[in-house]
C-alpha cells in the first residue's frame, strides 16, 4: 500500500492534485472551531472542508472528498488526527503547516491527495500516514 511514498514539497502557487478541499480527521467538536480560526488567520477561511467522522473510516477518500463542505461539523472523531489536503497550492500547504505549529496545535498527520491515495479508505490512509510518521521519527537523531 505504500507505493505513494513521501515527496518533498517546494513553494509554488500551482494547485496540487485533486478537488480543492481539506479532509480534517480526529478533531473533537471543541477543537474544530479552533482549526477554523487558524484557517481564518492564515487566509484560508474559504477552503472547503469535511470533518471526517468515525463513520467515514471505511469510506474511500474519493467518496469523502465528494461530500459537501462542512459535512461532519460538530461531530467529534476518535480517528487519528490528520489533515489531508486536496487541490491546495504548495504555498498554502506550507502556510497551514507552519501556522498550526505556531498556534501550538496538537500535531496532526499531514498528507496531500494523490491518485493512489484517493482509492484507499480513510482508515487505510491513516494507518499508512501513522507508519510513515513513525518511520520518520526513528530516522531523527
Amino acid at each position: 500500500m505504500s507505493d505513494a511514498g513521501f515527496e518533498k514539497v517546494s513553494p509554488s502557487d500551482k494547485p496540487m492534485y485533486g478537488p480543492r478541499k481539506l479532509l480534517v480527521c480526529g478533531f473533537s467538536s471543541e477543537a474544530q472551531p479552533k482549526f477554523v480560526k487558524l484557517l481564518e488567520i492564515i487566509g484560508l477561511s474559504e477552503m472547503p472542508k469535511v470533518w471526517v467522522t468515525d463513520a467515514h473510516a471505511g469510506s474511500l477518500i474519493s467518496e469523502v472528498l465528494a461530500l459537501e463542505d462542512n459535512t461532519g461539523w460538530e461531530f467529534g472523531s476518535e480517528l487519528p488526527r490528520a489533515v489531508i489536503m486536496s487541490g491546495v497550492t504548495q504555498n498554502e500547504l506550507h502556510r497551514l503547516m507552519s501556522g498550526s505549529r505556531q498556534a501550538g496545535m496538537k500535531p496532526p498527520l499531514w498528507a496531500t491527495l494523490t491518485p493512489t491515495s484517493e482509492t484507499w479508505t480513510v482508515q487505510d490512509l491513516l494507518k499508512e500516514l501513522a507508519a510513515e510518521h513513525q518511520a520518520m521519527q526513528k530516522r531523527k537523531p
